[in-house]
């Protein structure tokens, strides 16, 4: 990640617009800021939410409330819960998210 011509801001969340996500089962709430190239969202998971896709796209998360599973293609499977973080590059194993009791994400990507 190259950060470069983006001033110092800052990002007042709870006046970014959410929009919803469906998942193959729950619902994804997403808060969208672009900087550049860099995408930085604030999501909420709901309760019993499965990703409908497979994602290959890389990220930098980090956990602040609840519980987040993440599965990967190969089958391995990893748990995160609030303070936890996990990163994957662009094209690096593909992974989905589920949670069983939701969960509050800081995303950046």
């Amino acid at each position: 990640m190259d950060i470069q011509g983006i001033p110092f801001g800052i990002t007042d969340w709870s006046a970014i617009e959410r929009t919803e996500h469906p998942g193959d089962t729950g619902v994804a709430y997403w808060r969208t800021q672009r900087f550049g190239e860099i995408r930085v969202r604030m999501v909420e998971y709901s309760p019993g939410y499965l990703a409908d896709h497979w994602c290959g796209k890389g990220h930098v998360l980090l956990c602040l409330e609840g519980e987040l599973r993440t599965e990967l293609a190969d089958g391995r499977e990893f748990t995160l819960t609030a303070g936890m973080s996990y990163q994957v590059g662009d094209g690096a194993e593909p992974h989905r998210s589920s949670t069983g009791c939701g969960a509050r994400l800081f995303i950046v990507d």
